[in-house]
C-alpha cells in the first residue's frame, strides 16, 4: 500500500526545487510514518541543490523537521503513534561503536545519508517509476515521510513544531560546536565566523559556556545585529577589523577559539581563523562547501594550535535535543528569535534565495495539510 504526499524534490544539481506529488510506501519493520508540520531551511540542502555536495538524485529535500508519528511498523519501540517527534539528521542506533561510547553524532547508521536508501537497499519515496531517496534518509520537505525509528526523538507536546524543526540540526550543530567540539570555558575569547542559523547558536553556546568575549565576523549587518541578540559581545564586518580588536583586547595573546560557521567554507576563512587563535588555541571547522587547510606545520606546532572538525556539534542527539529544548523552556536559549520568516512548501526556492541574500537567520517551511 502507498499514499500520495506533496514534496519538494531535486532531479539534478543546479535545478530549482520542484514541488510535486510523490508516492510514499507504508513503514516497514522498525520504521515510522511522520506527518511533518515544519521543516527548517538549512544551508546544507542548498549545497545539495548547488552541487557542492554529492547526493544521489532524484531526492526529496529537507533534514530539519518536526511532526507527529502517524503509523509505526513492526518492532518499533522508541516512539508510538501520536508522539510529537524531532528528526535527528544522523540516526542513532544506540549500539554501534560510536553510540556506545557517547558519540551518537558519528553513528554508523548514518552511512546512507547521501543516498536516502534504507538499510534493506530500498526506498520509500517513488515518482513515475523512479525511486527517490530522502535527504539524510528523512525528506522533511515532504508533508509525510517514512523514516527509521532511530531518526526520531520524542519531545513534549507543548514544544512548537517550528522550534522543534530547528533542533534537528542547526541549533545543536552550532551550540555544540562551541560547548562540545571547541570546549569553550568561562573567561575565554571566542571568534565566530558567520552568524546564520548555525553561527547564531555557536554564539549562544559560547555565552552559555561563560566566554568573556564572543566576537562575530559577518559581512551582513542584519546578521551582526541579530548576533548581539544571541549574546555576541562584539561584531565586525571584516576579518581584519576582528583581528585588530582581538590583538588589542587580549594584549596580543590572541583568541582561545575560532569557530567557522560560514555558509560556504573557503580557504581564506580557515587561514584567518588560524591566525586569530593564540597559544594552545583551537580552530573548530563546522562549515561545509569546500576550503583547504594550507598551512605549514609550524603554524600548528609553534603555538600548539589545533584544528578540529565538528559534525552535529559533537552532540549526542538523544540527550542533547531534549536538553536544548529544556534550556529553551527555561528561557536560557533563544529559539523563537532564530525564525526570521515562514514559508509555504511552494515557496522553498524563495526561502533559499532569501537565505543567500542575507535576509534570514533561519527560514522555516510550515506544512499545510
Amino acid at each position: 500500500m502507498s499514499m500520495t504526499t506533496r514534496a519538494a524534490i531535486l532531479y539534478e544539481p543546479g535545478k530549482p526545487w520542484e514541488i510535486t506529488d510523490v508516492e510514499l510506501d507504508e513503514p516497514k519493520a522498525n520504521e515510522v510514518r511522520v506527518k511533518f508540520m515544519a521543516a527548517g531551511l538549512c544551508h546544507s540542502d542548498d549545497h545539495i541543490q548547488k552541487g557542492d555536495a554529492p547526493m544521489r538524485m532524484p531526492v526529496v529535500g529537507g533534514h530539519e523537521g518536526a511532526g507527529i508519528v502517524e503509523a509505526v511498523g513492526d518492532g518499533v519501540t522508541r516512539v508510538a503513534v501520536g508522539d510529537h517527534v524531532v528528526c535527528s539528521f544522523i540516526p542513532v542506533c544506540g549500539s554501534c561503536r560510536y553510540c556506545s561510547t557517547g558519540r551518537q553524532g558519528l553513528c554508523d547508521a548514518g552511512k546512507d545519508a547521501g543516498t536516502g536508501m534504507f538499510p534493506d537497499g530500498t526506498f520509500r519515496f517513488h515518482k513515475d517509476g523512479l525511486d527517490l531517496g530522502g535527504l539524510c534518509v528523512l525528506g522533511t520537505f515532504s508533508q509525510y515521510a517514512v523514516l527509521s525509528e532511530w531518526s526520531c526523538i520524542k519531545v513534549d507536546d507543548d514544544i512548537p513544531f517550528e522550534v522543534g524543526a530547528l533542533v534537528s540540526c542547526g541549533v545543536p550543530t552550532g551550540w555544540g560546536s562551541a560547548v562540545y567540539a571547541a570546549g569553550v570555558r568561562a573567561g575565554e575569547t571566542v571568534v565566530i565566523y558567520g552568524s546564520g542559523g548555525v553561527g547564531s547558536n555557536a554564539v549562544q553556546g559560547a555565552r552559555h559556556a561563560g566566554a568573556k568575549n564572543v566576537v562575530v565576523v559577518d559581512p551582513v549587518e542584519f546578521k551582526r545585529d541579530m548576533a548581539k541578540t544571541f549574546g555576541a559581545t562584539h561584531t565586525f564586518a571584516t576579518t581584519a577589523e576582528a583581528h585588530d580588536f582581538i590583538v588589542d583586547t587580549t594584549w596580543g595573546q590572541l583568541a582561545d577559539h575560532a569557530i567557522i560557521t560560514v555558509g560556504i567554507l573557503h580557504d581564506e576563512v580557515i587561514e584567518n581563523a588560524l591566525k586569530v587563535v593564540g597559544k594552545s588555541g583551537q580552530v573548530t571547522v563546522t562549515a561545509v562547501g569546500g576550503g583547504e587547510l594550507n598551512t605549514g606545520a609550524g603554524m600548528l606546532i609553534g603555538y600548539q594550535r589545533r584544528v578540529q572538525g565538528a559534525i552535529f556539534g559533537s552532540c549526542n542527539p538523544l540527550y542533547d535535543v531534549p536538553r536544548l529544548l529544556g534550556l529553551y523552556r527555561s528561557g536560557d536559549l533563544k529559539l523563537d528569535e532564530l525564525i526570521t520568516r515562514r514559508y509555504r512548501l511552494e515557496e522553498v526556492n524563495q526561502g533559499y534565495q532569501d537565505m543567500l541574500d542575507g535576509k534570514n537567520v533561519r527560514g522555516v517551511i510550515v506544512h499545510e495539510h
